[in-house]
């Protein structure tokens, strides 16, 4: 068969909806400055689906430095990937500063995120080396475990009985072959909100030996008393052999970083291709991020500010009898029963007349017949944002539970 062929008769579970989701359920158009309120289709919106924790993406202070930076290096400086001609004092020293921060000996700039903890996996383990994870993790952890070329368990989402039946599979398979485990989980779960059971995973190192890799993407910056991460906040920073986190969520940027051992970090360094073959990271995106980590680290009241909203935002939410699954994390997930059609009604509702934006999730992502709708909280919204939003809810929740969405038609369909 024709590949395209192929292709055309089946574009995917998310692909095949394009011809009526595209440019309103996926791939929308926010437009004016990134702040709680932006433009939607000509409208303004409450938005509550941007990754700004700290709403550090406008600070004057970064917008200064992003721009000082970019009218002294141009946005091609340095020129090459970092092992041949592009590396600099600058990546040296921010690679420095995160790795103190996080509490391990040496740290090592990525690129992107998603990139980055595809190549991680990619690097640290071989055809020998056995791996284990959790069940929801991320896309990028699962699709660099497909790359793996040896033996993979998964454990149920959390489930410490779970992780521990597939230790065993895995130490038992590892005798066999001679390599290691790499157990690889979340710092917090980007969907759920739920923090990863670090403490019980790496109390389970009594009996088995495995090396614990993190995703902290949700955590650092936002987790933990000085937030360095889910690990400071369960205490338990020395358990983590390789922590990872990235600069789109806390630090509004681009790129990641993954800090362990220096001779991890050097091997890492010395040995994953999507950075050696990778043109560095630009110098107005490092010098940004600089200023973004001292702000992170000098104004803990941003992380406080967001705290206060993400509290009133859930609470008011429970309160109104809302399901907002196990979350002890800012994420904030609303659970809603109901199919495809009534999402999607319920969707439009909210941005059309209530004038709130907020992601929504469907099947495959969760199982048929749930609705999630997730709300990122951030430091620059209010809690005026927080009282309108409740409101909203309230009302959209009982036209749901009335059958007033089964009645309306797509109007993409």
């Amino acid at each position: 068969m024709d590949l395209f062929k192929k292709i055309s008769k089946n574009m995917g579970p998310l692909g095949q909806h394009q011809k009526w989701s595209h440019g309103y359920f996926s791939f929308p158009k926010l437009e004016g400055e990134i702040a709680p309120h932006m433009q939607f289709m000509g409208k303004e919106h409450l938005v509550w689906s941007l990754n700004n924790y700290l709403g550090l993406a406008n600070h004057p202070e970064v917008r200064k430095a992003d721009a000082q930076a970019a009218a002294d290096f141009g946005m091609a400086y340095p020129m090459g990937a970092r092992m041949m001609s592009g590396n600099s004092k600058y990546h040296e020293a921010l690679e420095q500063d995160l790795a103190a921060f996080v509490k391990k000996d040496d740290a090592f700039l990525l690129n992107y995120g998603y990139q980055g903890m595809l190549s991680i996996i990619d690097t640290l383990v071989d055809r020998n080396d056995v791996i284990v994870y959790d069940a929801e993790s991320h896309a990028c952890i699962v699709d660099g475990v497909r790359l793996h070329m040896g033996k993979r368990f998964v454990y149920k989402h959390n489930d410490i009985e779970s992780c521990e039946k597939q230790l065993e599979r895995a130490t038992r398979l590892s005798e066999q072959t001679g390599g290691g485990i790499l157990l690889i989980t979340e710092g917090v779960f980007g969907m759920s909100g739920a923090q990863g059971k670090l403490k019980e995973i790496i109390a389970l190192k009594d009996k088995y030996d495995f090396r614990l890799l993190i995703d902290d993407a949700h955590g650092f910056g936002t987790m933990g008393k000085t937030g360095a991460g889910t690990h400071e906040e369960q205490d338990c920073v020395e358990g983590v052999d390789i922590y990872f986190g990235t600069f789109a969520k806390s630090m509004a940027g681009i790129g990641a970083f993954v800090a362990s051992t220096e001779e991890i970090v050097n091997y890492l360094r010395y040995n994953m291709r999507s950075q050696t073959f990778a043109k560095a990271l630009p110098m107005p995106m490092v010098i940004g991020l600089q200023k973004r980590f001292e702000l992170l680290k000098s104004q803990p009241e941003l992380r406080e500010k967001l705290w206060t909203i993400a509290a009133a935002l859930q609470n008011g939410l429970k309160e109104r009898g809302f399901d907002t699954g196990v979350t002890n994390t800012m994420v904030t997930p609303v659970f809603l029963q109901g199919d495809l059609n009534e999402a999607t009604a319920l969707t439009m509702d909210l941005r059309k007349n209530y004038g709130i934006f907020c992601s929504i999730v469907m099947y495959p992502v969760i199982p048929k017949g749930l609705i999630q709708l997730r709300l990122i909280p951030t430091a620059t919204h209010s809690l005026q944002d927080v009282e309108i939003t409740l409101s909203a809810f309230t009302e959209v929740g009982e036209k749901l539970k009335s059958g007033y969405y089964k009645e309306q038609k797509m109007a993409f369909a």
